[in-house]
């Protein structure tokens, strides 16, 4: 069975950072594409990043490009979300998710995704 753990979440002030992780158990983690997404209170999930199983494949969503950075580490199984400079509209729940090994549909859809985490909150205040 293959579980996601995410950490990380927390209140911050906007202008500052966080630093998301999610570990993810199981042995073929390198061979998997991960993504972040996040859900707003109201909203739908939508997609912020993801990277392809070696790393040497990134996509952000405009809304986060230039300020968060996805990077993973195949000897811990973890995937990380770096979050700078944030905003009050970064606010959500944030889950990291494993795309499945036999879709071909876009990075940013989250039904191409098989297991997810439980989420981490993240809050930013004005």
């Amino acid at each position: 069975q293959v579980q996601l753990v995410e950490s990380g979440g927390g209140l911050v002030q906007a202008g500052g950072s966080l630093r998301l992780s999610c570990a993810v158990s199981g042995r073929t983690f390198s061979s998997y594409t991960m993504g972040w997404f996040r859900q707003a209170p109201g909203k739908e999930r939508e997609f912020v990043a993801g990277i392809s199983w070696n790393g040497g494949f990134t996509y952000y969503a405009d809304s986060v490009k230039g300020r968060f950075t996805i990077s993973r580490d195949n000897a811990k199984n973890t995937v990380y979300l770096q979050m700078n400079s944030l905003k009050p509209e970064d606010t959500a729940v944030y889950y990291c998710a494993r795309k499945g090994a036999t879709t071909v549909g876009p990075i940013t859809t989250p039904g191409e995704y098989d297991y997810w985490g439980q989420g981490t909150q993240v809050t930013v205040s004005s």
